[in-house]
């Protein structure tokens, strides 16, 4: 059998893309240890000063960066335990399950996926204004606990790896509902719901637009809410502003160093599998 070898060129282009997909990083850091005024010359810096210290205490105490990353993790790590449990066996029950309107049902998931989010904000606003959940984590959590996407995705993915005999021949053995889902449904779904929780987690991390309605800077902001106390000003710092950017980032690179060989490895897995 022919072993395949990766030549010079192909090296060249790893470098390439790999130092073009490292660079806003890089460049967030470097801005983070400059000063303002040094920000604003041009040529701007392109390599690091000596204030990161010092913008990182700046942005950790003025946004609030303890409470706010804490928040983050339990929202994100909510909202895509939540996503994930949910889609999986909405997944399921779409995949393997006969049952009357399934495919309208279906179809209807797949078409909320066309209707853009800020046709929901008034409504969700006054909902949640009524429950007076306004400033509180759970406004954030529960109205993004389960996504569309995230049910297709798995449906799509159990359709081709879980066969309909293996959970028949389970019910055959007399295995409840419940039963099936944990030790036939979740193994061989594993890769999958791997993939969708890390894309959801950097989703939920991320999101900005339904927190800064729903949150408040001095409350109980996420990440990218408080944040924007920091461009606040007639002259925002936008060296601290990087700072806390940079402290925002950092989490996330953690999550993916330390997960990252088991959700590629799960990849594989299912790809093996499929």
């Amino acid at each position: 059998m022919r072993s395949l070898r990766a030549g010079k060129l192909t090296y060249v282009v790893l470098a390439l893309f790999t130092a073009g997909s490292l660079f806003p990083l890089v460049w967030t850091a470097i801005a983070a240890s400059r000063t303002n005024t040094r920000l604003a010359q041009t040529p701007p810096p392109f390599w690091f000063g000596g204030n990161l210290g010092r913008n990182l205490q700046m942005a950790w105490t003025d946004a609030n960066m303890g409470t706010a990353l804490l928040n983050t993790v339990i929202v994100a790590g909510t909202v895509a335990a939540g996503t994930v449990a949910f889609s999986t066996l909405a997944g399921f029950a779409f995949a393997t399950l006969r049952f009357r309107g399934r495919r309208l049902l279906m179809s209807l998931v797949v078409g909320t996926m066309l209707i853009p989010p800020q046709l929901s904000v008034v409504p969700l606003y006054m909902l949640i204004a009524q429950l007076s959940w306004t400033d509180r984590l759970q406004a954030v959590i529960l109205p993004t606990l389960v996504s569309a996407f995230g049910v297709f995705f798995m449906r799509q993915y159990l359709a081709q790896a879980l066969p309909v005999e293996l959970v028949e021949a389970a019910r055959t053995d007399g295995a409840s509902s419940l039963r099936v889902v944990w030790h036939v449904v979740f193994p061989a779904a594993r890769p999958a719901m791997a993939v969708l929780g890390m894309l959801t987690f950097v989703m939920a991390w991320n999101d900005f637009f339904w927190p800064i309605v729903a949150l408040t800077q001095s409350g109980s902001p996420t990440v990218q809410v408080a944040l924007t106390g920091l461009g606040r000003g007639y002259i925002p710092d936008q060296s601290v502003i990087m700072a806390g950017a940079l402290l925002g980032t950092l989490p996330l690179l953690l999550v993916f160093l330390v997960f990252g060989r088991q959700i590629v490895g799960g990849i594989m897995q299912g790809a093996v599998k499929g």
